[in-house]
């Protein structure tokens, strides 16, 4: 497996759930992938970059999602890839690879924008900003000179992840601002979106619920799982975009980064951004989604060793609460350890398909009004058994050709409780041997 098959994903679902890519690459993704390495050591240059561009193209139940569309006229490769709200466009000859994205019109663009814009500038390695006549654009412009995949992969990403970012930013702070070139945008239904409107209330109402079981003293711990397990969720369940996306990244970001503040006062800013949010009605709630279709994944690779350290220190802590007879918080956390995961860590495809069918069975109601079947009965607390067990060899099965020691673990499970058999998962998870031999 090269470099880029650890993002692909082989979890087969009708929604798009989190910020990574939901689909497959295709089965000849490494050959496709060398083929392209060689004709750039041959100096065949169009071809390399059409091989390359063809390895990134991801497929939904084998038809292809056409994330990225190349025309070959001549002796100029044209292509277009799509990264959420970014359509980047652009154009290979044999000397030289150039891509730009439109955000918006010059003339839309006030002192601040163009402060924002020029300041990314200093921040980008690869791309930078400039404007023509009409629009203001991210542009990247590459030589081909002793050019391969691998260092055309990061700089492409580079602009199509930080296009993709900018564009909803600047919709998320200038909201009388005009994106351009969003037309590929699809919006959801609305009787998804009223679904979706109606959990996030709902688990509104739950926080505040949970909030009411904790211990009047020494609690600052456990408001803090329960806020940022919301803010987890949302994300991952719900993907909203725009204001809700920025201010939530946000607002978890300052939680962990700000050394100077109290865990208390960190709560408290959640608490009041959270309880913002129910205040939203529906008609405002809807603009913030949309469907889109995207090439690459935003987070880096993640050891497993970073992965499993951190699923250890989880379990102690659910240790610690369990002892003292904290077990009110104790689903929470569970449901808190793969939400964080999925939504911190760059994940092998069979490690984020895993985890995925965990959040099924945490949150089944949830999928259940969006038509997935039932993994887990909560009033009866009864799984589907053979179920779980066949999604789970689904998900390693592909991968053990190249992991040897790669194993399904359904049988292994402790199918006693939700709480048993979130701890037994994570267990395994742990005990996932990605080592190839």
């Amino acid at each position: 497996m090269n470099w880029l098959n650890f993002f692909e994903t082989k979890t087969q679902i009708k929604h798009p759930f989190g910020r990574g890519t939901n689909a497959n690459l295709a089965p000849n993704e490494e050959e496709l992938f060398n083929k392209s390495y060689e004709s750039f050591e041959n100096n065949d240059i169009l071809n390399a970059y059409k091989y390359f561009f063809t390895s990134l193209q991801n497929f939904t139940d084998n038809v292809a999602n056409n994330n990225i569309e190349t025309e070959l006229q001549e002796n100029i490769l044209n292509f277009k890839i799509y990264q959420g709200s970014a359509k980047i466009v652009g154009h290979v000859t044999k000397e030289h690879l150039c891509a730009e994205i439109i955000i918006t019109k010059k003339e839309n663009a006030n002192v601040a924008i163009k402060r924002y814009i020029l300041e990314r500038n200093y921040q980008l390695t690869y791309a930078y900003y400039f404007s023509d006549d009409k629009y203001i654009k991210l542009k990247l412009y590459h030589d081909n000179i002793t050019m391969n995949p691998h260092k055309i992969f990061f700089p492409l990403r580079e602009i199509a992840l930080n296009g993709d970012f900018d564009k909803e930013y600047i919709k998320a702070e200038f909201p009388n601002v005009i994106l351009e070139d969003i037309e590929h945008l699809e919006k959801l239904d609305d009787d998804e979106l009223k679904i979706k409107y109606n959990f996030l209330h709902t688990w509104i109402d739950n926080i505040e619920s949970k909030m009411s079981t904790l211990p009047s003293n020494d609690n600052a711990g456990m408001q803090a799982f329960i806020y940022l397990n919301f803010l987890f969720k949302i994300d991952y369940l719900l993907v909203p975009k725009y204001e809700i996306y920025q201010n939530a990244s946000k607002k978890i970001q300052e939680y962990f980064n700000d050394e100077n503040s109290t865990i208390e006062a960190k709560n408290e800013e959640l608490r009041e951004y959270i309880f913002k949010l129910k205040e939203m009605d529906f008609d405002e709630f809807k603009t913030k989604f949309y469907n889109a279709k995207y090439t690459f994944n935003p987070t880096e690779k993640t050891s497993v060793e970073e992965i499993n350290n951190f699923i250890s220190e989880s379990l102690i802590r659910i240790r610690w609460y369990k002892n003292n007879r904290y077990n009110q918080i104790i689903p929470t956390i569970y449901k808190y350890i793969a939400f964080y995961i999925l939504y911190n860590y760059g994940l092998h495809p069979v490690t984020k398909e895993l985890l995925h069918t965990l959040v099924e069975i945490q949150n089944p109601n949830f999928f259940k009004e969006l038509n997935y079947s039932t993994l887990y009965d909560e009033e009866n607390n009864s799984f589907s058994k053979r179920t779980i067990i066949s999604k789970i060899e689904d998900a390693i099965t592909p991968y053990q050709n190249r992991f040897k020691l790669l194993k399904p673990f359904g049988d292994k499970l402790n199918f006693t409780s939700l709480n048993e058999f979130s701890n037994s998962f994570y267990l395994q998870i742990k005990n996932l041997n990605f080592e190839e031999i």
